[in-house]
């Protein structure tokens, strides 16, 4: 679900504005932000930068984000950030936006090496200790209210609604069925990001066990129904929950219950950043088979070794996938956002409420011909939460989401992006995986992406294996981890394991099932338990 790395759109990720008033009004936590404030993860909200664009208007537009800013209430030492909206009825462009200026935002996250980072994201399921059921939007709410209070965090509003937290690059969500996500600082090395994550599981946890409640690392809902699962008070998961059934039979399964590990990597050219999308794509199967983690549904064994996986494969095709035209000669920048215009929009955000827009063409709002606000014009703000609601196997925005990978205990928390660092960030085995993937057909990846979810690394491949085809990766990665000298190649151990053993996490705990836990999947809670 990293589907929603917009992370709140009343976080700063959609809105430029709140952060550079968190920037100029010297806000506790100290960081200023650029103009283009992605978030936590990876981008320009962590360097002052000033990029050349193709058009006036674009500067115009983010000028006047400067004067929509945000505002913040203090209520005695606590900060409460109110709902940023994605859009403010004050950001508006002197002109419309052209496609040029959606092509100059993608390319304004091109950045020299030396300033890559490197954002984690992850999802957990909070439960009842005693009773196993999911935790309600009450008792989440206490969570985050306690976790604010005791280790300063800003409190992020929806209405009346607690709905997320920051501090400084990291943030707090809610995914729709309540899974709680973390969206980490961007960093540099590894050893950072597994802090990072420690720091937040102990936060969560020192709060949470008070409250008798745990968090479980995994990738799909092992116990409960869909019916069991509380709704989040966010408005656009309102408009998705309402439009989901209509293109495909798992989205609600997708939103509700499914958690993921994912990464967010930088490119410094739009030559690096086709390189590392097609290593990327290629190699999203060999990622999901060693993270895969979601073997069981309302109880029972699923058939599946990634039911996460699976899921996406019936959610909504017009914007889930494996991308066959990134390996075209002609992909580039400007080829994703002709890719982006054509995903069916889910909403607009207008005066403090979601205009429901779902399936209508983001085209039809560029020309100002947008059914539901006829004669409006899209901001760069509309454009950025547009990209954050299509999910395929690997996302273009200022950076690249690596999206394959089930949810999993901490250690696999740090394995995931030593995985992909080590092979997109070091120029000879990004090099090799290109050289190993390029006579990979178009037929060749989808089946890989199809089979996975099912077989995991026993799924065939050519003469082979998917476990010996892992097993070169993992090698890339490992080499590519140790020539960037920071001692990160640890973090591979886990991953490590499972390629020795060819036995996915799934299978472990299938094993567990089927012999000492006596075919009930109760005691996953404690086994996946942070």
């Amino acid at each position: 679900m990293f589907y929603l790395q917009e992370k709140m759109v009343s976080m700063s990720q959609t809105s430029p504005s709140h952060v550079i008033h968190a920037g100029i009004s010297q806000h506790k936590s100290g960081y200023t932000s650029s103009i283009f404030s992605g978030s936590h993860n990876t981008n320009a909200s962590r360097h002052n930068m000033t990029f050349a664009f193709p058009r006036d208007s674009l500067k115009t537009t983010l000028n006047m984000h400067i004067d929509a800013t945000g505002v913040k209430f203090s209520r005695g030492k606590r900060v409460i950030v109110a709902a940023s909206p994605p859009t403010d009825d004050a950001s508006v462009s002197a002109e419309p936006l052209t496609k040029e200026d959606l092509v100059g935002y993608l390319a304004s996250g091109c950045k020299p090496k030396e300033n890559w980072r490197i954002g984690t994201e992850h999802e957990k399921f909070g439960f009842d200790l005693k009773t196993l059921r999911p935790m309600t939007y009450e008792q989440i709410a206490h969570l985050l209210n306690a976790i604010s209070e005791r280790f300063d965090w800003e409190k992020i509003m929806e209405g009346d609604n607690i709905i997320g937290l920051k501090q400084g690059k990291q943030s707090i969500s809610l995914e729709p069925g309540g899974q709680f996500e973390l969206s980490g600082a961007p960093l540099e090395t590894l050893h950072q990001t597994c802090a990072e994550v420690n720091s937040h599981l102990y936060q969560v946890k020192a709060v949470a066990e008070e409250m008798g409640i745990g968090f479980i690392g995994i990738g799909f809902q092992p116990k409960w129904e869909r019916k069991d699962i509380p709704i989040m008070p966010k408005g656009r998961y309102e408009i998705m929950r309402n439009y989901m059934p209509k293109v495909g039979s798992l989205g609600l399964d997708m939103m509700f219950r499914t958690c993921t590990v994912q990464v967010n990597l930088d490119f410094s050219s739009e030559a690096d950043m086709i390189r590392k999308f097609r290593a990327g794509l290629a190699l999203q199967p060999i990622a999901t088979a060693l993270f895969a983690n979601s073997p069981f549904t309302e109880g029972k064994p699923n058939g599946y070794l990634s039911m996460r996986s699976q899921i996406w494969t019936d959610t909504d095709n017009n914007r889930a996938g494996m991308l066959p035209f990134v390996f075209d000669d002609s992909f580039g920048f400007e080829q994703y956002v002709e890719y982006a215009l054509d995903v069916p929009m889910y909403f607009v955000y207008r005066k403090k409420k979601y205009i429901d827009c779902a399936g209508l063409s983001f085209r039809d709002f560029l020309a100002g011909k947008l059914a539901p606000i006829p004669g409006e014009y899209p901001t760069l703000n509309d454009w950025e939460n547009h990209l954050t609601t299509i999910f395929p196997e690997v996302r273009l925005k200022r950076y690249l989401e690596m999206r394959g990978a089930d949810g999993g205990p901490w250690r696999r928390l740090c394995a995931l992006p030593a995985f992909w660092v080590g092979i997109l960030y070091d120029d000879i085995s990004l090099q090799n995986v290109l050289d190993m993937i390029a006579d990979w057909t178009e037929g060749e990846r989808q089946m890989l992406r199809n089979k996975v979810p099912v077989t995991g690394l026993k799924t065939p491949f050519r003469d082979g294996l998917v476990k010996h085809v892992a097993e070169e990766v993992l090698q890339f990665a490992k080499d590519g981890l140790e020539r960037r000298g920071y001692k990160e190649t640890g973090f591979l151990n886990e991953v490590a394991e499972v390629v020795r053993t060819g036995l996915t996490p799934a299978e472990k705990i299938l094993d567990l099932y089927h012999g000492k836990w006596g075919q009930t999947v109760d005691p996953v809670f404690e086994e996946l338990l942070y």
